[in-house]
């Protein structure tokens, strides 16, 4: 927020116009020409709260001005409410409450008891106990209270900035005056900041952790003296906690609930907008969605820093160190998150990637689900890396984007050469019990079950391959079930697409059919590139009813015979590399309608070069000749 607009209202003759005046002017004004001040404009200064401009509006409480309170009131930020006798004191119960209630104002009011100087009614302490509190527990709208004297200019500066800070940094989205404790969404926030400084993931804030904090929050170092003062309160409001170790969450969230019971509730803000809260105690969109445009025909893939991240979050949280993240483990890690990503449950995750023997994602499974997130939906992993704290070390502060590269625009498949991609995606086509699903359980290194379950959903699989050189890529398989049309038509996915790979059972003669009608019917699939591939190799292969038999089919379009495999071989493997290879090798894999002409350029130069010289020649001999 750029302007604060205070309203000061209350009773005539309580002394408002007197205390904007000698605010401003720094001295008692005692003949005023005008009943209302015009608005006044304060424009930052050092000591304003988030150096914010100021703006003050004197107001009436005359019948007569009553339209003119009410649309002042409207416009207003906060509102300064004077009384300065019993009379005025009682109307701010009896009357002024209530009718900012009746406006529908939600705003914060600071109650000011003015003219101090004149009352006789004991001290300020006592005032605060017999006055304003009973009013403050009444109406949870007044923010704070102060007394004050515009003659002797007491309180003056102060009074003001209450109400800045009642704007800037209010208390009512944090702490529950009448309970005497923090809210909840305050709780949940200040949780998650202590998750994310608890860098070790022991359950304590160290002393290194607690400067880390400090210098992240108020760029000053934590001295020793105020360190011991810290875990002093803590330990008094909790003997129970271990000290020794450090400041647990509980004593954390302590010490901010004694920040908001002493008024220091710009301590809390300035801790939560550090983190990217705003004042509903939300993430920051800017933050969880920050500006990244994807060009047309590229692709977003984590970049190294991306990668290392996502590595050290997984060894931190694998806390048995059994090369694999249970399900207590995952809940610990996500914690300061909304949960598992949608799109990770849509995929069926885990299942969807690598895990090992007790059905607990690897580290390899880990990186490739991150990988395919990043492919399919970059906006949700960069909302991830900033729920899960990740920081760039030397780089732009906070930014996210850092985690992410674009790839390099992929326009013509048909043009030679590897496209600069590390995850690509491959469909797999074929018709029902072809034996997709047991490739793409081969591929996650599952054992083979000879049950048959029709796919009615989208299946993913993902996982890293190494390709020829020793280069590592990361592959995403996906069956479409039922959905197989409505992809197919929809050009955006086949945009997506790297390859397409077409399966048919070698022992069922109506497998192959399948293929066939399937290209007929979408003949855009000429566009993509294409891996043909037999199944179930391992049983007595079967003639095809087709008009072609496979290898006489694939020959027509000039493109390789189909590749003979079985989920039950070892050497599986290899036509997951061999996809691999095609998706960033694309001009290898697509179908040809006739015998490309042999490329001439070369000869073509040669010549062109050859008749240059030539001329170059004649040239020189008729200059000669004329000279002569």
């Amino acid at each position: 927020m750029s302007t604060v607009r205070i309203c000061v209202c209350g009773d005539e003759a309580t002394g408002k116009s007197s205390l904007i005046t000698s605010l401003v002017k720094d001295v008692f004004v005692t003949n005023k020409i005008q009943s209302v001040l015009p608005q006044i404009t304060i424009p930052p200064s050092i000591g304003t709260p988030e150096n914010v401009t100021t703006t003050i509006v004197d107001t009436s409480a005359l019948p007569q001005e009553r339209n003119t309170l009410r649309k002042e009131i409207r416009k207003s930020n906060v509102i300064l409410l004077v009384y300065s006798d019993h009379y005025s004191y009682e109307r701010v119960a009896l009357f002024w409450m209530p009718y900012f209630r009746s406006l529908g104002v939600n705003v914060p009011v600071v109650l000011c008891a003015n003219k101090s100087d004149l009352t006789t009614n004991g001290n300020t302490a006592q005032v605060v106990e017999d006055e304003m509190l009973p009013v403050m527990a009444e109406f949870k709208e007044i923010d704070s209270c102060i007394r004050t004297s515009a003659r002797e200019h007491h309180n003056v500066n102060e009074v003001f900035f209450l109400c800045q800070k009642a704007v800037t940094h209010p208390i009512a989205p944090l702490f529950d005056s009448k309970e005497s404790n923090l809210k909840p969404a305050a709780v949940a926030a200040l949780k998650r900041i202590f998750y994310l400084c608890d860098k070790d993931q022991d359950g304590y804030l160290n002393d290194q952790e607690m400067h880390d904090f400090q210098s992240k929050c108020f760029e000053k170092p934590l001295s020793t003296d105020d360190l011991d003062n810290i875990k002093l309160s803590i330990s008094k409001a909790s003997p129970a906690s271990d000290i020794e170790k450090g400041i647990d969450q509980k004593g954390f969230i302590h010490l901010n609930k004694i920040f908001a019971e002493k008024g220091r509730h710009e301590t809390i803000w300035i801790i939560l907008r550090k983190f990217h809260y705003t004042d509903s105690l939300s993430l920051k969109d800017s933050f969880l969605h920050p500006k990244f445009e994807i060009p047309e025909y590229s692709s977003a893939e984590l970049s190294p820093a991306g990668y290392r991240f996502f590595v050290d979050l997984f060894l931190l949280f694998d806390k048995d160190n059994d090369g694999g993240l249970n399900d207590s483990e995952l809940e610990a890690l996500f914690a300061p998150t909304p949960g598992q990503p949608p799109f990770w449950l849509e995929t069926s995750f885990p299942s969807s990637t690598v895990r090992n023997e007790a059905g607990h994602i690897t580290l390899q499974g880990w990186l490739a689900q991150w990988s395919m997130t990043t492919f399919v939906s970059p906006s949700t992993t960069l909302s991830y890396l900033a729920y899960l704290g990740f920081e760039v070390t030397g780089g732009p502060r906070n930014s996210t984007t850092s985690a992410l590269k674009i790839t390099k625009p992929r326009k013509r498949r048909r043009r030679p050469g590897r496209v600069e991609r590390n995850v690509v995606l491959c469909y797999v086509l074929g018709a029902p019990s072809s034996g997709k699903s047991s490739l793409l359980d081969a591929f996650l290194n599952r054992p083979f079950d000879s049950l048959y379950r029709p796919t009615i959903k989208p299946r993913t699989a993902v996982n890293s391959v190494e390709l020829q050189g020793g280069k590592q890529c990361y592959l995403i398989i996906e069956e479409l079930g039922e959905l197989e049309p409505a992809i197919l038509e929809n050009q955006a996915k086949l945009d997506a697409c790297d390859l397409i790979c077409y399966t048919y059972d070698s022992s069922d003669p109506d497998s192959f059919s399948h293929i066939v009608s399937l290209r007929e019917r979408f003949p855009q699939l000429d566009e993509l590139p294409a891996i043909y591939t037999a199944l179930k190799a391992d049983q007595d292969k079967t003639t095809q009813r087709s008009e072609k038999q496979p290898d006489e089919y694939t020959m027509a379009l000039n493109m390789n015979a189909p590749l003979h495999v079985s989920v039950t071989w070892n050497s599986i493997s290899e036509l997951f590399v061999t996809l691999a290879e095609a998706a960033t090798n694309p001009s290898t894999a697509f179908p040809k309608s006739e015998e490309e002409p042999p490329d001439r350029t070369s000869v073509y130069v040669a010549l062109g070069a050859t008749a240059c010289a030539l001329i170059a020649a004649v040239m020189i001999w008729r200059r000669t000749t004329n000279s002569n």
